[in-house]
């Protein structure tokens, strides 16, 4: 008849010795701003480099009975060009990875990091590994590049008129992640992040020197 009485007591002594596990704990680190608005600049960058191979020339405006002729602009100057670049620009995220063996911002990268080479290759040779998830999920995009997508789109609604501004009146002036994450974005805030290279396989870094970036 006592039996709740000391479960009463052991909850009441054991609580503050339990310690919640916490994603961290798990070993998943969210990008943060800096990291987040680096790879935004860099993809919406890759994305401008593809629109603006072409040389055609597009026509805007209305025609009244064929009197008023249509407006001719040339594309890769136009605001339909960047309305296309920007569109599905953050989905481009889901296509990195976590190179869990690097420490800095260049843990945000495309293809398979050295860690998951080497678990597919002991899978190859017939070595049981266990993680924890299915086998078919371990090429799925992680928490954390899935978290920075959603970052990437938060960002890109809140500067979406810098953007615009440096395609219009500084593209080809000013480089795209020193104008919109430096001077704007992260103004006041740290960010060292987007002079950080990957250097070789060993992981070792360089930073790019200010003036380069």
């Amino acid at each position: 008849m006592y039996l709740p009485h000391v479960c009463l007591f052991l909850a009441l002594y054991l609580l503050p010795h339990i310690t919640a596990v916490t994603e961290e704990d798990e070993g998943v680190k969210y990008a943060n701003r800096c990291e987040v608005c680096k790879i935004l600049a860099v993809e919406l960058q890759s994305r401008l480099e593809e629109t603006g191979k072409t040389h055609e020339v597009i026509e805007t405006g209305y025609e009244v009975d064929d009197v008023k002729p249509k407006k001719k602009k040339e594309y890769k100057k136009s605001e339909l060009r960047l309305v296309e670049s920007l569109e599905g620009v953050c989905d481009r995220i889901l296509e990195y990875n976590i190179h869990k063996e690097r420490q800095d911002s260049t843990r945000f990268a495309k293809g398979m990091s050295q860690t998951f080479q080497t678990l597919h290759g002991l899978v190859d040779k017939g070595v049981k590994v266990e993680l924890g998830i299915p086998y078919e999920l371990w090429d799925k995009p992680s928490v954390e590049v899935t978290n920075m997508k959603t970052q990437c789109e938060t960002l890109l609604e809140q500067n979406e008129g810098d953007i615009e501004e440096w395609y219009f009146n500084h593209q080809g002036k000013e480089n795209l992640k020193k104008y919109l994450c430096q001077d704007r974005a992260l103004k006041d805030e740290d960010s060292s992040c987007l002079y950080e290279q990957f250097k070789g396989e060993k992981g070792e870094r360089k930073l790019e020197k200010k003036d380069e970036l």
